[in-house]
């Protein structure tokens, strides 16, 4: 199944950097074309989808060399996978440009709103291809990043600033655990090649479980995609993203970034997915159990909603987790569910949102209670509801019915399999349904029924309305196929292409087939598929008390997660507000104790995480009695600073260590050395004592909590260079001063009769000429200014 030819590294690469190169000369295009540069954008994302459709039917990777020091790469992978998230964002891109054509008609600061757009599909497909763990966490914050922009598009509305700041904090925190997760990997890998270890799992899989490190390293993961797919308790941050224009969130929150989390998990599924596994291996455990709890409570949500874009938006969480579901079962009915869910829900939502934008544009509202009867004016519209709402209930033939069927049957194979609590599978996949079913024709009842009388709809332009159908003849063409397939008519390139996708995340070697039609008899998902739908039905006329009783259980605080979201980054803000003033308070001693105890705790601490242990400690051999009389002196001075009554007598009795200093290089046969800390010391103390005249004699009394504390920070920053001096020489290394000692080195080629004066001369000629040269100019400087002394003052 797998294809033998490799990727064309130019093609891969240009598909990759066209966007943002596009990107970058967008605002001058905009200068040009003005509203028509929707148009150049979609011809660069049409141009893109044409450079990733050349690569269908190839494997492998193509590298370029990135970090060549630390083994980075920017390296880039093609398989099924990336190949279907390189088309869904080059080719929804090219759909969503188009549509922008109409809709950002009188929206501000669209030069911008394309860059962003452009950069934002680059970033994805950055993500789809890339194939080294660096490069792919460069990208995956490009995503986050541009969506920042795009979601804050109205940077003028705190409700805008609000979802931006929301989405950029969990996402890129999210993207920070992730690339824990990614070093750590790393570390046991050898290696930043992404392509490798998804190649050789069970090597990585042993390396992981012999670090200790297989479950973190799987949460942290998990964590990134979750973020990044709006998994509970992550999804907060969908929701609010529906202040940007709709067209981006068809983009991003339908086809593209939020299938990057979704991404992710299928690309790691076979490095982190045993085989043969009878019991429920860490991965199903963790993303099983995400998936169905996201889907069901989404769903939940989105029967909630009052704004038709907030409930597409709760929506495609419970879709995400259709999804992450379905990649956590080890069967490969998990493999078909999420690769065939990320193509269906693209298709269906996609359209969906950009429904809900002409909808909101021609009608003015996207209040639900608001809308209805919407078939008289906008037919068309209402036909790609009726394809893309019905798929996304999951009704038969449409295309959402096949993979929700994958995912009861890959349930309920759970089920049979583990027994005990894993029945609760398909009881919870059922459930979720249900709501999915309740909300997908409640959204679809907007053009049905009646229409409030205040309600006036326009028909919107051919550029709004082309897009959307596009995408519902493709939901409806994928449909088809399965009920053609079942009279024996399959839709070949589609299964093909599938099966590609599935054997991207599946283990490697793995033998994969793809097919899918209408059930022709009973079976467990059948039945499971009857129940939502006949359950759905009779629970649809109750729509209103279901909606109203889940706002009821929602206004219960605890119950909501934005409230522990708002409460936690409130509750960040006020601990900043009360800690600044303690921290800025305009003090060098402040300053000095916060730097220093931080330079303490991160170097002790880093011993003692580290394991390092303290050399034995004693006195050189060759120690001799004026050698200890000098430290000895040095001791008693150091002692005098710490009780000296005055500033001047601490800076008199702190030259006592300097000249004790002096002296041992004296005595230890270093006359360059002692002469340089003579006049270093002597020069140290002549300006304390200048400094010292121009201080106040009296500060008052020192309070005795402060004197504790630097007399303990004292004797912490002391302990801390002890450690550091004890630890650093008490290795045994390669000396470089064996180089220097050889004579062939240094006396008889240079001619000197001082290896220190060798160096400064001849090894460090250029050094030491600039010194010399410095010290120099600030001598005829100074010489200047003393001779200019009698000529003026303003000379």
């Amino acid at each position: 199944m797998q294809p033998t030819s490799e990727p064309a590294a130019v093609v891969v690469l240009a598909l990759v950097v066209l966007p943002f190169a596009a990107a970058a000369v967008t605002p001058l295009v905009y200068r040009v074309l003005g509203e028509r540069t929707a148009y150049y954008a979609a011809a660069v994302a049409l141009a893109c989808f044409g450079l990733v459709a050349s690569q269908y039917g190839t494997h492998g990777s193509v590298s370029f060399d990135w970090i060549p020091a630390l083994g980075v790469s920017l390296r880039f992978y093609v398989d099924g996978l990336s190949l279907l998230i390189g088309f869904l964002a080059s080719g929804v891109g090219v759909l969503i440009l188009t549509y922008s054509r109409g809709y950002m008609h009188d929206e501000p600061g669209k030069a911008k709103y394309y860059t962003a757009l452009l950069a934002f599909m680059g970033s994805m497909l950055g993500v789809a291809f890339a194939a080294d763990l660096v490069a792919l966490f460069v990208f995956w914050e490009l995503t986050s990043l541009s969506s920042f922009i795009l979601i804050g598009h109205y940077s003028d509305q705190a409700s805008s600033q609000y979802a931006a700041r929301k989405s950029m904090l969990i996402t890129v925190s999210g993207g920070l655990f992730m690339l824990v997760g990614f070093l750590l990997l790393a570390n046991v890998t050898g290696t930043f090649d992404l392509s490798w270890i998804v190649n050789h799992p069970e090597q990585v899989r042993e390396s992981l479980h012999s670090a200790g490190l297989f479950v973190p390293v799987l949460g942290l993961v998990a964590i990134g995609a979750a973020a990044k797919s709006a998994q509970v308790p992550l999804h907060v941050w969908l929701p609010n993203a529906m202040e940007a224009p709709t067209p981006v969130s068809a983009f991003l929150h339908s086809a593209t970034m939020v299938k990057a989390g979704v991404y992710l998990v299928g690309r790691f599924r076979p490095v982190f997915l045993p085989e043969g596994v009878h019991g429920i291996p860490e991965w199903s455990a963790v993303f099983t159990v995400l998936g169905l709890a996201t889907m069901t409570i989404a769903a939940i949500l989105a029967v909630a909603a009052t704004d038709i874009k907030e409930l597409l938006a709760y929506s495609t969480a419970s879709h995400l987790g259709l999804i992450v579901a379905g990649f956590g079962f080890a069967s490969d009915l998990g493999a078909e569910t999420g690769a065939f869910h990320i193509l269906n829900h693209a298709l269906f939502k996609a359209a969906l949102f950009l429904v809900a934008g002409i909808i909101a544009h021609e009608a003015g509202t996207r209040k639900i209670a608001e809308l209805g009867g919407l078939w008289d004016d906008l037919p068309v519209t209402g036909a790609i509801t009726v394809v893309a709402a019905l798929g996304m209930a999951g009704v038969p033939p449409f295309n959402g019915f096949y993979s929700k069927e994958f995912l009861f049957d890959a349930a309920y194979h759970a089920a049979e399999l583990q027994g005990g609590l894993a029945w609760l599978y398909p009881v919870v996949a059922v459930f979720g349904s249900v709501f999915t079913f309740l909300y997908s024709i409640r959204f679809l009842m907007l053009f049905f029924g009646d229409k409030p009388d205040r309600l006036h709809v326009h028909s919107p332009p051919k550029a709004m309305l082309v897009p959307p159908a596009i995408l519902g003849v493709l939901a409806a063409l994928v449909g088809l196929g399965g009920v053609t397939a079942t009279f024996g008519v399959a839709p070949a390139a589609l299964d093909h292409f599938v099966a590609e996708v599935m054997g991207s995340v599946s283990p490697p070697g793995t033998e994969v087939h793809f097919s899918y039609y209408l059930p022709d008899h009973v079976t467990p998902p059948v039945l499971m598929s009857a129940i939502t739908i006949a359950v759905g039905a009779a629970a649809y006329p109750f729509y209103d008390d279901l909606h109203r009783g889940i706002n009821r259980l929602l206004s219960v605080d605890p119950l909501r997660a934005n409230w522990w979201y708002d409460g936690t980054v409130d509750g960040l803000n006020e601990a900043s507000a009360t800690a600044v003033p303690r921290i800025q308070t305009g003090l060098l001693r402040t300053y000095a104790t916060w730097t220093l105890a931080g330079v303490v705790a991160l170097a002790l601490g880093g011993y003692l995480a580290a394991s390092v242990a303290l050399p034995a400690f004693e006195f050189a051999p060759d120690m001799t009695l004026p050698l200890a009389l000098v430290l000895g002196v040095a001791v008693v001075g150091a002692t005098a600073v710490a009780l000296a009554p005055s500033h001047i007598s601490g800076v008199l009795t702190l030259s006592i260590l300097g000249f004790m200093v002096a002296i041992f290089y004296v005595l230890a046969d270093a006359p360059d050395l002692a002469l340089t800390q003579l006049v270093v010391e002597t020069l140290t103390l002549v300006i304390f004592l200048l400094v010292l005249d121009r201080l106040p004699a009296f500060y008052g009394e020192l309070k005795r909590s402060r004197a504790v504390r630097d007399g303990a920070l004292s004797l912490a920053v002391g302990a801390t260079v002890a450690v550091t001096v004890l630890v650093s020489t008490a290795a045994q290394p390669d000396l470089i001063a064996s180089y220097f000692i050889d004579s062939h080195n240094t006396v008889d080629v240079a001619g000197g009769h001082n290896i220190v004066n060798v160096i400064l001369v001849d090894y460090r000629a250029f050094d030491t000429m600039g010194e010399i040269s410095v010290v120099a100019m600030a001598a005829l400087s100074v010489l200047t200014l003393v001779a200019m002394r009698e000529r003026g003052g303003t000379q």
